[in-house]
């Protein structure tokens, strides 16, 4: 042990032994007795804690192990060899110079293509929106050659499994080369089959066309490295003048709609009057018609009372009636002498007229 130590220790405990000398002072050579058990366990102690010290120093410089975290996989690289089993979220060791684990986020990504001016987070890295990665909208030519700006965002995420293969195969920047080329390559070929005039009817279409192709052309890769999750057609930008014409087109359309309106709520109104009159007509024919059928059953009753009448009537029913008014008038003859009798020629039933020169006028009728 080394005599700074052992000064220490002597100092630090007392004698058990008296001196023989009888001066009271201590041996410090011959009574110091180690805490160890002793001057060769001592230094074996020491020498303990000194690789103790060393393997912790070791393990804080080298750091030989590494987490994984939930959402990522570790690839295990040997000597610059890539393990092909993906390594699990969790605490993962290794040898330090001899190998390495190196982390992969397999977590859903997103790549947006557009020209919109956003404030750029995430990662400290410029090319990131909100931890996600941005580029310029994809500039593509429609089928007469006229320049089309194409803003879209596609979801994707790397397959754990198949990690290993993929880094080693495609490296760190395998989204810029499967991805994004794939992606302008589809887009340049989807759109290239339109005009621009129709890109705006035939959104849904051209968005649903982009994704089926682009989702079979990254499985057709070998060992199906990445998984496309959804292509959505956010914009598109076109040139002012397709702009200009086809704010005009849907400005002509919308007239054409209000004259088809127009015409139609004229017809409608056309017809409820037609209806309106038919019902009026109908209406006045029923009355007319009820009307003639009124004076037809009274010219049926009547004619049929007069049958009756007329059936009724004999030779000496009439007499009896001529002599019932023959005494009606002899009657009043007693009351107005002057009055004058004329039988109707052909009648039983005689007019009276009173002597106009008479003072007292009165004049009768019997039916």
């Amino acid at each position: 042990m080394p005599a700074d130590m052992n000064d220490y220790f002597k100092k630090r405990k007392p004698n058990k032994e008296p001196n023989n000398s009888g001066n009271g002072n201590n041996n410090g050579g011959s009574n110091f007795e180690n805490p160890f058990g002793g001057s060769n366990m001592g230094g074996k102690g020491v020498s303990a804690l000194v690789i103790i010290a060393i393997v912790a120093i070791a393990l804080f410089v080298l750091k030989p192990f590494t987490i994984i975290n939930s959402g990522e996989v570790g690839i295990k690289v040997t000597t610059g060899k890539f393990e092909k089993t993906p390594l699990e979220p969790g605490l993962h060791f290794y040898i330090p110079i001899f190998e390495k684990i190196i982390p992969v986020n397999v977590r859903v990504r997103m790549i947006t293509y557009s020209n919109e001016n956003k404030r750029d987070i995430g990662d400290g890295n410029s090319r990131y929106e909100g931890g996600l990665k941005r580029n310029p909208a994809i500039r593509v030519m429609d089928s007469r050659g006229l320049d089309v700006d194409i803003d879209l965002a596609v979801q994707y995420h790397l397959r754990a499994e198949a990690a290993p293969e993929t880094i080693a195969t495609w490296g760190t920047a395998w989204e810029d080369k499967i991805i994004n080329t794939k992606v302008r390559e589809i887009v340049r070929d989807v759109i290239g089959r339109y005009t621009a005039e129709t890109l705006p009817q035939k959104r849904e279409e051209i968005a649903k066309e982009i994704q089926e192709q682009l989702i079979s052309k990254v499985e057709a890769l070998k060992g199906k490295p990445v998984v496309v999750d959804a292509v959505n057609l956010r914009n598109i930008s076109l040139p002012k003048k397709i702009k200009a014409k086809i704010e005009e087109l849907q400005a002509e359309k919308q007239n054409v709609m209000i004259a088809e309106q127009q015409k139609e709520r004229a017809k409608r109104e056309a017809e409820r009057k037609a209806e309106i009159a038919k019902g009026e007509a109908q209406k006045k024919r029923i009355e007319a018609q009820g009307h003639a059928d009124k004076i037809r059953i009274e010219a049926d009753a009547q004619a049929k009372a007069n049958k009756l009448i007329s059936d009724s009537l004999t030779d000496k029913l009439l007499q009896l009636k001529q002599i019932q008014t023959q005494n009606a008038f002899n009657e009043a003859l007693k009351v107005n002498r002057d009055a004058k009798i004329f039988l109707t020629p052909g009648g039983a039933v005689p007019n009276i007229w009173i002597d106009s020169k008479d003072k007292q006028k009165v004049t009768t009728t019997s039916n």
